[in-house]
C-alpha cells in the first residue's frame, strides 16, 4: 500500500448530490459455484451499450432503507457539535473510499449508531481541517473523542470495536488470505487506471485475473473468502466503477471468461447493505471520463 493513499482526496471532477433513490429492493441470497478457472485471460471487447449494463445495476438497488440521506456539509455550512460524545463518519457520498467504511457501517446495522455526515470535497468547511480531521479528507471516524482516518483501516477498526456481525473469519488460512488481497488493493487500483490513462491492457487484465484466481481459492461461497467479508467491501466501490466505465469507454467487460468475477459482481448486486451506497453508472462513467479522458 506504499504506492497510493487509501483515503479519498478528490478534489475535481466528482458530484456531491445524496445518490438519488434506488429502483428495487432484493434479498441477499448466498450461493456456491465450485468450478475454478485459472488460466490468464486475454482482453476481450463487448459490444454491448452501457444502458443495458446500467439497467442490470439499477434494477438490484433497494428502495426500502435509508433514503433519506443528509444533506453535504460545504463552506458555509455549521460545524456539528464535534466531541459530543456522537460517533460520526465523515464521508463524501462520490468517494469509493469513504464508500467502503460507509458499507461497512451498513453491514453491521450501525446506522443509528454512527452518524453519517457527507462532505462536499470541491467546496470543504474551513471547520473540517481545523477541528476535525487536519488531513482534510474522507473518510475520517469521529468515535470516542478521538478521530481517525485511512479507510482499510477503518472498516477494520469498525467491525472489531462495535456491535454486530462479525466481518472477518476466525481462520486463520483465510484471515492471511485476506490482509494479503488487502494489500493488494492499490495494486489492483494502479494497473486499471494505467490502462484508463492509456497503457497498457495486458496489465489490466492481468489484474482482473489476479482478482478472478483469488475468487477461486474458497469454494464455501461465492466471495472473496468465501462468505462475505471486509475483503469484498475493500474492492465493491473499485468494481462498481471500473465495469461500467471498462464497457462504454473500452469496450471491454470485466466478466467475460472471468466466471467467479462475474458471480461475485451478481452477488454483490444482491447486497442491500452495499445497494445504499451506489451512484447512478452513467454518472459514474461521466465522473471517470473527465478524470481520464483529457489525459489521453
Amino acid at each position: 500500500m506504499a504506492a497510493f493513499n487509501l483515503s479519498c482526496c478528490y478534489h475535481y471532477h466528482h458530484f456531491h448530490s445524496p445518490p438519488p433513490p434506488n429502483v428495487a429492493s432484493v434479498s441477499i441470497i448466498f450461493s456456491h459455484r465450485n468450478k475454478i478457472s485459472l488460466l490468464p485471460t486475454p482482453l476481450s471487447f463487448h459490444p454491448q451499450k452501457l444502458r443495458n449494463n446500467q439497467l442490470v445495476l439499477a434494477t438490484t438497488m433497494a428502495t426500502d432503507v435509508q433514503q433519506d440521506l443528509p444533506p453535504v456539509l460545504d463552506s458555509t455550512s455549521e460545524p456539528p457539535s464535534i466531541f459530543d460524545g456522537t460517533t460520526r463518519l465523515y464521508v463524501s457520498y462520490t468517494c469509493p473510499y469513504a464508500q467502503r467504511v460507509w458499507i461497512t457501517r451498513n453491514c453491521k446495522g450501525l446506522q443509528e449508531k454512527i452518524k453519517l455526515v457527507p462532505i462536499d470535497l470541491k467546496n470543504r468547511p474551513d471547520w473540517y481541517k481545523e477541528k476535525v480531521y487536519p488531513p482534510n479528507k474522507v473518510p475520517a471516524l469521529e468515535h470516542n473523542n478521538e478521530v481517525k482516518g485511512e479507510s482499510l483501516d477503518l472498516i477494520k477498526y469498525i467491525d472489531t470495536n462495535f456491535e454486530g456481525p462479525s466481518l472477518y473469519p476466525d481462520d486463520p488460512i483465510k484471515k492471511e488470505f485476506g490482509e494479503e488481497l488487502l494489500l493488494y488493493t492499490d495494486t489492483f487500483y494502479r494497473c486499471v487506471v494505467t490502462y484508463f490513462k492509456g497503457g497498457g491492457a495486458d496489465e489490466a487484465a492481468a489484474a482482473f485475473d489476479h482478482i478472478e484466481q483469488a475468487l477461486s481459492k474458497f469454494d464455501d461461497g461465492p466471495f472473496f473468502l468465501g462468505q462475505f467479508s471486509l475483503i469484498d467491501i475493500a474492492y465493491a466501490p473499485f468494481m462498481e466503477r471500473f465495469q461500467p466505465y471498462l464497457l462504454e469507454v473500452k469496450n471491454y467487460d470485466i466478466k467475460v471468461g472471468r466466471p467467479k468475477l462475474a458471480a461475485w459482481i451478481e452477488e454483490m448486486n444482491k447486497n442491500e447493505d452495499f445497494n445504499q451506497t451506489r451512484r447512478d453508472p452513467k454518472e459514474l462513467v461521466e465522473s471517470y471520463k473527465k478524470r481520464f479522458l483529457v489525459s489521453i
